[in-house]
């Protein structure tokens, strides 16, 4: 008998994979927690029945979310993120901090046991856990950031309130006068509806306002949009020649500005 996971990303559509067997399974505080082994991507954390990342394809996201705008920031050194974007965030020397604030500490527990390449970097001096929300985060910080990463779940349960005009305006206030904002906005085939509303709130809160994409096979129809905002640097206006090389699998300079090449029903979202 074979076993197979498969997230319904519409009522009409889903991706699936065969699964070699569980990891763990948990219904914590605030979602239900399953890691698999699956036959085609490896371990996969899954968060209420949908796919948060996976062992093959993850350095897609991370090194996206990441580098784009650390590499567009002049002088990036207080960065808020993630387990994973952490890992990406400590490849640039000028970083001094990087915190990470999870609401869910069952998560960061099971990357660790499951997702190693995911939570390496947990234990570098330069890296501050906190469990919390981090919408309130965001809203008690002031100037205090140069760039921060919004990589949160799918917008339901408690991510919810982080794809809000007042999360934005909160992300501003939190942000130094030369600060960058990336946050993950879903896909354009099926959440066209989030994607305007995102690109639209952020227009109305930063002076630039920009979108771009990338390729992640077991996300929703596989192209995926991250929303930048920043308050003084425009990611298409980087000098790429001064770009340090990186250790990626992904990201290049060249994609750095190709990836806001934009088919012409994306761009139409952001009018």
């Amino acid at each position: 008998m074979e076993l197979w996971f498969t997230e319904k990303q519409t009522e009409s559509f889903g991706i699936t994979a065969r699964v070699n067997k569980n990891l763990h399974s948990e219904k914590t505080e605030y979602q239900q927690l399953d890691m698999i082994q699956t036959e085609e991507f490896g371990n996969m954390l899954l968060l209420d029945g949908m796919v948060m990342t996976t062992e093959k394809d993850e350095f897609v996201y991370h090194e996206m979310i990441v580098h784009v705008p650390l590499y567009t920031h002049l002088n990036p050194q207080k960065v808020l993120g993630d387990g994973g974007t952490i890992r990406e965030v400590l490849k640039h020397p000028s970083v001094t901090n990087v915190v990470q604030v999870e609401i869910d500490e069952k998560v960061v527990e099971y990357s660790k046991q499951h997702l190693p390449n995911i939570a390496s970097e947990y234990s570098n001096p330069r890296v501050e856990l906190s469990v919390g929300d981090g919408f309130m985060h965001i809203l008690n910080s002031e100037d205090e950031y140069d760039v921060i990463l919004v990589d949160s779940t799918e917008p339901v349960g408690p991510a919810a309130n982080l794809f809000t005009k007042g999360f934005y305006a909160g992300i501003s206030k939190a942000l130094k006068e030369n600060g960058i904002f990336v946050a993950q906005t879903d896909n354009p085939w099926f959440k066209g509806d989030l994607i305007r509303d995102a690109i639209h709130d952020t227009k109305e809160i930063f002076p630039i306002a920009r979108l771009y994409t990338c390729n992640i096979p077991t996300y929703p129809s596989g192209l995926w949009t991250f929303t930048l905002g920043a308050k003084t640097h425009d990611p298409l206006d980087v000098n790429v020649s001064r770009f340090f090389e990186l250790d990626t699998k992904y990201y290049t300079p060249e994609l750095h500005k190709a990836s806001f090449v934009l088919p012409k029903f994306v761009q139409n979202l952001c009018k």
